[in-house]
């Protein structure tokens, strides 16, 4: 379990950092830059973070079903679903040399709702310090909030006072949850008492 836990930080960590230098290669090129080449390393990054993020997801799942073996299936699966959504934006953008319009956004729908799942195990299932877990709940539920409000006009997640949103969301994924999985791993779940409360219960 200890090599488990330390396997997933350190993707945490990969995806992160793959997906943000990822990000601003295709920015670059998305705001002028004619040369295709780092465009295309960007993409490549972007598929590095996503098969990552897969990993992540496969990982996590056996550690999620001893909280709760129904709800814990959605995480891996939403994990999958957000790779895909990345690669064919990719592949799209590879493809016409434009991107698809709020590109990022549409990522983001499956990684807010994915982590909410995450945490929430996290937090009933004490694998992580609560602070942690709560933090991670805070960080995915603005970042799904995020989404409609950037698509209706009403603000900017990439810019200014939106940014936000996605901050408490990377502090988890990048630092904190990461720093705690490689030096200390998941927590023993405490009893049998921690699967079976009234607040999984209503999970099942």
């Amino acid at each position: 379990m200890r090599g488990r836990a330390r396997a997933v930080g350190i993707l945490f960590v990969v995806q992160m950092v793959t997906a943000m230098f990822g990000t601003s290669l295709i920015q670059a090129f998305v705001d002028g830059n004619p040369d295709q080449a780092p465009m295309t390393v960007g993409v490549a990054l972007m598929a590095c973070s996503g098969l990552a993020v897969v990993g992540i997801g496969l990982l996590m799942l056996p550690v999620l079903k001893q909280v709760n073996p129904t709800l814990a299936v959605w995480y891996p699966t939403l994990r999958v679903v957000e790779c895909l959504v990345s690669a064919a934006c990719g592949v799209y953008l590879l493809a016409a040399s434009e991107v698809v319009p709020n590109h990022l956004l549409w990522v983001y729908v499956p990684t807010g709702i994915g982590g909410i799942v995450l945490c929430y195990l996290l937090l009933v299932g004490r694998l992580v310090p609560r602070p942690i877990a709560l933090l991670g709940l805070v960080g995915y539920a603005s970042l799904t909030i995020g989404v409609p409000l950037d698509l209706l006009g009403v603000l900017d997640m990439s810019a200014g006072a939106g940014m936000l949103l996605v901050v408490p969301g990377g502090l988890f994924e990048l630092v904190f949850l990461p720093i705690w999985l490689i030096a200390k791993g998941f927590r023993p779940l405490r009893s049998t008492r921690a699967v079976s409360s009234p607040a999984l219960a209503t999970a099942h």
